[in-house]
């Protein structure tokens, strides 16, 4: 069943590659990163940017990509899998393969819910994986 919020239809979704997948799931995860360091507080420009790294460089993304990986639904399993299992040309400084590969995963299934207009979904998974009592 497609939302009617979807931007593309399921087929669309089914034919895109992973890695276009995970392009949209970076800046939606980035934009939900950002909401979340503002909502704690008047800071400044560089403190505000240096909190949001914390959340969006690749270690942060593996691990909470971990967590969440018991809550999704198995359309949302195929696809953290075809993006864990995504061929990179390159892995940043500062992580792993792994872990590059898990962040990989966890941006494409965000551009994927983003796309299929599941966006409750998206904000649910963020904060199920960012909130700070949750165990690795």
């Amino acid at each position: 069943m497609q939302d009617n919020n979807a931007i593309l239809p399921e087929s669309d979704l089914q034919n895109m590659s992973a890695l276009a997948l995970a392009y949209i799931g970076d800046a939606v995860y980035e934009l939900l990163a950002r909401t979340a360091v503002c909502k704690t507080g008047k800071r400044t420009a560089e403190s505000l940017h240096t909190a949001t790294v914390s959340i969006v460089q690749a270690p942060a993304q593996a691990r909470f990509a971990r967590r969440i990986i018991s809550l999704l639904k198995e359309d949302e399993q195929a696809v953290l899998r075809r993006g864990r299992n995504a061929r990179v040309r390159a892995v940043p400084r500062g992580a792993s393969f792994e872990e590059y590969h898990l962040a990989t995963a966890i941006e494409a299934l965000f551009g994927y819910l983003y796309l299929k207009g599941e966006t409750a979904r998206v904000k649910e998974l963020f904060e199920a994986a960012t909130a700070p009592d949750t165990e690795d």
